[in-house]
């Protein structure tokens, strides 16, 4: 085929594509003679991505924390990118399932990588004065973060640990949701009260949880994987796949943010306040929650001693040169 030949081709392949439109082709060639060339920095908005970083205080460093939460939530993003094309998937088909799951988890292994910048990449002194202007906001309340559990299992297995023996998939999703597990971690353990920060987020984000709770009940990644064939779900790939995503969302990344609060809010025998006034030290510790999204891929061993020799490592490092 010549060069006239393809461009004849391509032509009446245009013509077909806009026949339905509305419009006829030579309107749609029109519009793109008249359009301007592209370009990267209008294409990915770059001069409106710069400008989001307004920080409150006089601090430099704080950008560097603001940017790192940005870039997080980007990445978050791309998770629950993945995460909807799983849920959304009726081909069932294993090698999408694997690739979906490679991806999930390319994902955080960039941010657990990257989280030396929260933990090193900030003064200490510098930290604890301008966080005191960011009352009472916090990292708890990342909306994506909750998409990402709800889009991974069903709500009986975010329920806190201390009540999911109580709970199954036969309560309603706002009773699953009311004791999921996370609220503890914004709650006065003395008076039983939420926190603001707490309750800016539910008054927020409360009926759009609800919502895709719904919206993906029976449908989970974990209730994708459990209907799967015999053989698909004793492939050995995914498998592994699955539970590295698990120990990526629900070891590797709390405990990189329990790095990064030893480091600047647990110094010196002094322990400082996080700004949203959440239990960090009970809130982010795996062992403590024993969150696990897909419960059927280990022993019973497994899922009572969950990431206790990472805890071990966090709380007692000298514990393994015993």
């Amino acid at each position: 085929m010549d060069k006239k030949e393809q461009i004849d081709s391509q032509i009446s392949k245009l013509e077909e594509k806009y026949k339905d439109s509305g419009q006829d082709l030579s309107s749609y060639l029109d519009g793109l003679l008249y359009q301007r060339y592209l370009t990267y920095w209008d294409y990915i908005h770059l001069d409106t991505l710069l400008s989001l970083q307004v920080p409150r205080t006089y601090f430099p460093d704080e950008e560097i924390f603001i940017m790192y939460h940005q870039i997080t939530e980007l990445y978050f993003k791309l998770i629950l990118h993945e995460q909807k094309q799983l849920v959304d998937d009726k081909t069932m088909k294993l090698d999408f399932f694997i690739e979906k799951t490679r991806r999930i988890n390319s994902y955080y292994e960039a941010l657990i990588s990257s989280f030396s910048i929260m933990i090193k990449g900030m003064e200490r002194k510098q930290f604890l004065q301008y966080r005191m202007a960011l009352l009472p906001a916090s990292g708890f309340q990342s909306a994506q973060y909750r998409m990402i559990e709800l889009y991974a299992t069903p709500l009986e297995n975010l329920v806190h640990h201390s009540k999911r023996q109580a709970y199954s998939s036969n309560n309603s999703i706002e009773e699953l949701y009311e004791n999921i597990y996370w609220k503890k971690g914004a709650t006065d353990k003395q008076t039983g009260e939420k926190t603001l920060t707490l309750q800016q987020f539910e008054y927020r984000y409360t009926p759009r949880l609800i919502r895709i709770a719904k919206q993906v009940n029976n449908a989970t990644i974990y209730h994708k994987y459990l209907q799967l064939s015999k053989e698909n779900k004793e492939n050995k790939t995914l498998i592994e796949a699955l539970k590295t995503l698990d120990i990526n969302a629900n070891v590797n990344w709390p405990l990189m943010h329990m790095g990064s609060a030893h480091r600047y809010l647990n110094k010196d025998k002094m322990q400082v306040d996080a700004t949203g006034g959440t239990n960090w030290k009970e809130y982010l510790p795996p062992r403590f929650q024993k969150v696990v999204f897909f419960p059927e891929l280990y022993t019973k061993e497994e899922l009572n001693n969950w990431g206790k020799q990472w805890v071990d490592h966090i709380f007692n490092p000298d514990k393994e040169k015993d």
